[in-house]
């Protein structure tokens, strides 16, 4: 009898249309292709870190993956649409179904859906940090002080070390006696302020981010069938930049992540720069110990930077105690040294940037090609004059959002009312711009329209007197247009800005861009489907700049780029200067006594070094200059010792002396 032997069909063999192995260096692809258990992908800077994770939503959903079971999380929402739109591109439209945001809009989306677990109604508001503090003042006014004879922390410093205390968990008490010990005298009462705070936002159904991250990590963990019905649509779990994430978003990544317990983090340790926020770059040392049989890989193929960049940047990281080692190296072997320019003074220094970047800009470089990189704001002050009388166009990097523009704040608290009338905060910024109207009786009619009542008809008050009534019954007039409008986002904010043309023309000097600002904002409010999601989405994710701020008095070339080195993190040009990198200032004065601050001022450096693709110059003054006097320099101590083999240095000379302004 003959024998055929029937084979079992292979299930599991996928045929991709993508080209994942001939795409991809073999780190990448290791990163790409790996499927089930938790896995560390160390990315070093320029290494196609994001590339990587856009290549491996695409795989896990050829491989047949649920795009709503897969989780990405960012640190900002654009980058999520931007990598889901990229892996729609090379692969299909499924991957717009993945779930991707930051931690604070899949919290609120979680908490949105559960509120009546937490005790809220599933309409509160969230606030951004600049109400979140009015709410600590209003608090703080509230206990009615006694004059002190030592000085007590302003609004924004206690709503700092509310927020510190909260992303680090740690007790208020324990981060004053720490961190702020001039103000131990008052711990007692920075605590009840604290305990105020908690209890103003639960009364008045508001949020602030910092809520958000904790009721979720409090939900999920307090209640185990809610978590596994959550965590169970969580196939895959991929975060971003996972060395920026803080103790609670390390624990939101382990509930999130907890049943399936598929979790890929993805980061760079060596970029680890916002310990001011909350971040902690030990959540990725230590996040192999927190998930079992972790698989580390490590991306260290550059395609960024020259080689002879990299070898800077690898040489200051060798400066950092604790850290991963990887080596960043790169096919690209061309390019000239890194200058390190010695400059007589601040002047000096700012004369031969502002005349290297004309050089450059003769050479065929863009005036956007090029960055000049800073530790602080006011050190590029003496560089913006020089800028400005060389007629040199530029915009500078780390200024005002646009929902923090006052106009735009205005605006936002009439819609916050309407969508939340428990909003005190926003009741007072809307009532106080009426004349005649301080904090005391916006807060007496606020109490009024809430005890006895209705929030949305203020001129019925009692105590409202004659000299305000009228604009009173125009504020009952306009929330009365908005709730027939109720659907109409763009309605209702066009609404809200005709009201408030005339407290903008009032208040500001500058309001014909200002009313600009708010036209175009009309103009934009399509895009939201509802005033909750426009509300909502502004605050988690706000719109970066206004035309106060960015509207050019004529046509010009694209500028060059001035930037604090934090706000050029994730950024990259072809020229980077570096300024102002002495000892004081980069490492901070601050950080010398403390070895973990110091680790991150190396790492400030390391992320400065690695945003120039192909022409960097570090540079100093020898003599600062500041309104305390003038004082000898020193160059920063992590690069005083780097070899002229890595970093060439370069004299400049007056024109009188030699003809030519830079001799090597």
């Amino acid at each position: 009898m003959k024998k055929f032997v029937l084979s079992k069909d292979d299930k599991s063999a996928v045929s991709y249309s993508i080209s994942y192995e001939n795409l991809l260096n073999e780190a990448q692809f290791e990163a790409v292709t790996h499927v089930d258990g938790p896995v560390l992908l160390v990315a070093g800077a320029g290494t196609g870190k994001t590339r990587t994770l856009i290549y491996r939503v695409a795989r896990l959903v050829e491989n047949g993956t649920d795009p709503s079971e897969i989780l990405l999380l960012t640190f900002t929402r654009r980058a999520a649409h931007e990598m889901l739109r990229r892996a729609s591109h090379i692969l299909d439209e499924r991957c717009r179904r993945v779930e991707g945001g930051t931690f604070h809009h899949y919290c609120s989306k979680i908490l949105h859906r559960h509120a009546e677990s937490i005790g809220y109604p599933d309409n509160f508001t969230i606030i951004d940090s600049q109400d979140a503090m009015e709410a600590v003042n209003l608090v703080r006014n509230r206990l009615d002080l006694p004059k002190r004879k030592s000085r007590f922390p302003k609004k924004s410093t206690l709503y700092f070390m509310f927020s510190s205390s909260i992303n680090r968990q740690i007790p208020v008490r324990e981060l004053v006696e720490n961190e702020y010990p001039q103000f131990t005298v008052h711990i007692d009462l920075i605590e009840e302020i604290y305990a105020k705070y908690q209890e103003y936002k639960e009364l008045n159904y508001v949020m602030d981010f910092d809520d958000l991250l904790v009721k979720t990590r409090d939900l999920l963990r307090d209640n185990d069938d809610l978590r596994n019905v959550i965590a169970s649509r969580h196939r895959y779990v991929m975060v971003d930049e996972y060395q920026d994430t803080n103790a609670l978003q390390a624990e939101l990544t382990s509930l999130f992540s907890s049943v399936h317990h598929n979790v890929m983090a993805v980061g760079d340790d060596a970029q680890s720069i916002y310990s001011f926020r909350g971040a902690d770059h030990k959540n990725m040392l230590a996040f192999p110990e927190l998930f079992e049989g972790t698989k580390v890989i490590k991306l260290e193929e550059n395609y960024r930077s020259t080689q002879r960049i990299l070898d800077v940047a690898n040489r200051v990281l060798e400066e950092a105690e604790e850290k991963f080692d990887k080596q960043l190296y790169t096919k690209n072997e061309e390019g000239d040294l890194p200058g390190l320019v010695k400059a007589a003074n601040m002047n000096d220094q700012s004369r031969f940037v502002a005349q290297m970047i004309l050089n450059l800009r003769e050479q065929g470089y863009e005036l956007s090609d090029t960055a000049v990189l800073f530790r602080n704001g006011r050190d590029s002050f003496d560089l913006e004059v020089v800028l400005n009388n060389k007629n040199i166009p530029y915009v500078k990097y780390g200024g005002q959002k646009f929902t923090e523009a006052a106009h735009v704040k205005d605006v936002l608290a009439h819609l916050r009312v309407l969508l939340n009338p428990k909003d005190l905060i926003s009741w007072n910024r809307v009532l106080m711009l009426i004349d005649g109207i301080g904090p005391k009786t916006a807060e007496d009619l606020f109490q009024w329209a809430h005890t006895r009542g209705n929030p949305f008809e203020p001129d019925r008050a009692p105590n409202a007197s004659e000299k305000y009534l009228v604009q009173l019954k125009a504020l009952s007039e306009l929330f009365a247009k908005l709730k027939k409008l109720d659907g109409s986002v763009t309605e209702q904010l066009q609404e809200v800005v005709s009201y408030y043309s005339v407290f903008c023309r009032k208040q500001f000097d500058d309001y014909p861009k200002r009313m600009k600002d708010l036209e175009t904002f009309v103009d934009i409010s399509g895009t939201y489907q509802s005033l909750n999601q426009l509300i909502e989405q502004l605050a988690l994710d706000p719109i970066e700049a206004t035309v106060i701020d960015t509207e050019a008095s004529e046509k010009d070339e694209s500028p060059l780029v001035l930037s604090t080195i934090h706000s050029s993190k994730g950024l990259e040009w072809r020229n980077v200067f570096l300024i102002q990198c002495l000892d004081g200032i980069l490492p901070s004065g601050y950080a010398m006594d403390d070895p973990r601050q110091m680790d991150e001022e190396v790492r400030l450096l390391y992320v400065a070094v690695t945003r120039a693709k192909e022409n960097l110059f570090i540079t100093y003054p020898a003599l600062f200059q500041s309104r305390y006097g003038d004082y000898f320099s020193q160059p920063s101590r992590f690069i005083e010792d780097i070899g002229e083999r890595l970093l060439e240095p370069w004299l400049l000379v007056e024109e009188h002396e030699n003809n030519n302004l830079l001799e090597e």
